[in-house]
C-alpha cells in the first residue's frame, strides 16, 4: 500500500511558504503607493483583481507604518471585537492545526493521495494565518476581486483552505471505499466467474 503523508506535509509547507512570501513580498512592494492598489482589469475605476494593501501608523506620533490586518475570521467575521476575536481564532487555528497532525497519523489517511492533499492544503493555510496571528496581531489580506461581484479581500492562506476544504467535501460525497463485505463478494464473483470459464 503506497502512503501520502509526504505529500501532506511538503503541500503544508508549500502553502506556508508561498502565504508568507507573498504577504511579505506584496506589503513591502506596495507601501508607497499612492493608493496602494494595482488593479488587473480597468474597464471601470477600481472594478477587477487587485493586489492592495493598506497600513497604520504604530504609534500615531510615530512614522513608521504597519500593515491594517483583518482579526477576524473569514469574510471578516468577529473583527468587531478586535483583540479578543483575534487570539479566539488563533486558538481554533491552533487546534485544527493539531487535529490535522493527528487526522494524518490514522490508520488510512495516508494511504489516499487526495485526503493527504486536501490536509496538507487546509494545514499550510492555517499555519500561514496562525503566524498572522501571533505576530501581526491579525491577518494581512491582499487579494481582492471586484469584478461582477465584490468579493472580500483575502489571501493565498485563505485560498489554501478553501480549496481544502472543497476537496474534503468531494472527498466526502465522492464514492466511498468498498467494505471488507463487498470485497469478499468481488472475490466470490471472480473466483465463480473462473470456475464457470473452466466447465
Amino acid at each position: 500500500m503506497k502512503h501520502y503523508r509526504v505529500v501532506l506535509w511538503i503541500l503544508a509547507l508549500a502553502g506556508l511558504g508561498a502565504d508568507q512570501a507573498s504577504k511579505y513580498s506584496v506589503f513591502a512592494w506596495l507601501t508607497r503607493a499612492d493608493d496602494h492598489a494595482y488593479w488587473v482589469f480597468k474597464a471601470t475605476p477600481h472594478t477587477g483583481f487587485a493586489l492592495e494593501t493598506r497600513y497604520t501608523k504604530e504609534p500615531v506620533e510615530a512614522s513608521n507604518f504597519v500593515p491594517h490586518v483583518n482579526q477576524g475570521a473569514l469574510f471578516g467575521m468577529g473583527r468587531d471585537y478586535e483583540t479578543q476575536a483575534n487570539w479566539a481564532f488563533a486558538l481554533i487555528s491552533l487546534l485544527a492545526a493539531a487535529a490535522i497532525v493527528y487526522w494524518s497519523f490514522r490508520p488510512g489517511t495516508s494511504g489516499d493521495l487526495w485526503v493527504c492533499v486536501a490536509l496538507g492544503l487546509i494545514l499550510g493555510g492555517t499555519l500561514g494565518n496562525l503566524y498572522d496571528r501571533v505576530v501581526f496581531n491579525g491577518v494581512r489580506d491582499f487579494l481582492h476581486w471586484n469584478y461582477i461581484f465584490d468579493w472580500p479581500v483575502f489571501n493565498i492562506a485563505d485560498s489554501c483552505l478553501v480549496c481544502g476544504a472543497c476537496l474534503l467535501l468531494l472527498q466526502a460525497f465522492g464514492k466511498q471505499p468498498a467494505t471488507t463485505d463487498d470485497k469478499e463478494q468481488v472475490v466470490a464473483s471472480r473466483a465463480a466467474v473462473t470456475s464457470a470459464q473452466k466447465v
